[in-house]
């Protein structure tokens, strides 16, 4: 009887942890949703006057991103024998990012939600961080690539400014501190923490859980490589995305413009701390594109279609998967802990 009193006290705290964090996220974007609905009315009025053709490329590209984020999880899941459909794989990249909006705090919002999704689908724990870990460090080194050939073609343009060098430059830090984190916690494994340190109970658990991925996934080179790619497939579609929004409201640019417009706002947004970007990201991304000769009219168009179509359509599959985890996690993590044991499936609910 004891022992499963245990039991419940320790999975309690961790239950409720996750409930509170996805919980924030819901109340960010529902407030973010209420205060900019205006933006969602115009939806209409931007598709009739968009060019029907170009609009569902947009559209097609914004597809392809959530398969290329999929695939990148789906390659450290095969290198580690515990491979999973990729559709399955594409809703938890739904969730993901628009937890990643809704919570930007530098890009890792929806980490903890990919690891429970994962583990609820029964890939094991270990594997599952594994995942994170190495699409985390592939997402930054394709985003500091991208961030560096933006700076360049915006010095090639006679465009680049100190402000935009060094809004570079404070990114390019974020970039190798975060993967840089996640792996030192990684090596450090399961070693003392500091007395001060120990009592904190979510830095204790987060050193548990990072340490627990496989040396021989986070050292894959190849695997690293891959999925970095995968990665890059996403940013070179969201600028494809912008590039066909402009041709659909009649303001054609070239693709590198439209790269550069998105890069610098993703960066704005992934250094700032406002949900959902709202606001930073179309003044950003506006910006640019006037300071590269886009009328500021067909620039602020594209971009709201842009945003509605990353960010507003996506809203409502995004709040109701968030919905569906934040109403099961703390009932099956309960239950998964004293019925299957980790990485299997019963036979009727294997994937």
């Amino acid at each position: 009887m004891s022992s499963k009193a245990d039991e419940a006290t320790a999975t309690k705290p961790s239950g409720a942890w996750r409930s509170w964090f996805l919980g924030i996220i819901l109340v960010a974007a529902l407030v973010g949703a209420v205060l900019h609905f205006g933006e969602i009315e115009n939806f209409g009025r931007l598709v009739a006057r968009a060019n029907l053709f170009w609009l569902a490329l947009a559209v097609l590209f914004q597809l392809s991103t959530y398969a290329s984020v999929a695939a990148g999880w789906a390659a450290v899941l095969r290198s580690a024998g515990a491979s999973r459909p990729l559709s399955w794989l594409m809703r938890i990249a739904l969730t993901k990012l628009f937890a990643d909006q809704a919570v930007p705090s530098a890009g890792m919002g929806g980490n903890v939600l990919l690891v429970d999704q994962l583990v609820r689908l029964r890939v094991p724990r270990g594997t599952a961080v594994a995942a994170l870990l190495v699409s985390m460090t592939g997402y930054y080194a394709a985003f500091a690539f991208f961030a560096v050939a933006m700076l360049v073609l915006l010095w090639l343009h006679d465009k680049a400014t100190p402000l935009m060098a060094g809004m570079v430059t404070t990114f390019l830090l974020v970039a190798l501190a975060i993967p840089s984190l996640a792996l030192w916690l990684r090596h450090r494994g399961s070693q003392p923490l500091s007395p001060r340190l120990e009592r904190v109970g979510v830095v204790r658990n987060l050193l548990e859980i990072v340490g627990q991925a496989p040396a021989h996934l986070i050292g894959d080179r190849p695997l690293l490589l891959r999925v970095t790619g995968f990665n890059a497939l996403v940013f070179l579609a969201d600028a494809a995305t912008l590039w066909a929004c402009l041709d659909a409201l009649g303001g054609p640019a070239g693709f590198g413009t439209a790269f550069i417009a998105l890069i610098m706002a993703s960066i704005v947004v992934t250094l700032g701390p406002i949900p959902l970007g709202l606001g930073s990201f179309e003044a950003t991304s506006t910006a640019t594109l006037g300071l590269l000769g886009v009328p500021i009219e067909n620039a602020f168009a594209a971009t709201m279609l842009l945003r509605i179509l990353t960010l507003w359509l996506p809203l409502l599959p995004g709040l109701m998967m968030m919905r569906s985890v934040l109403r099961r996690r703390p009932h099956r993590s309960r239950r998964s802990s004293r019925t299957s044991p980790p990485g299997n499936l019963p036979d009727s609910r294997k994937v």
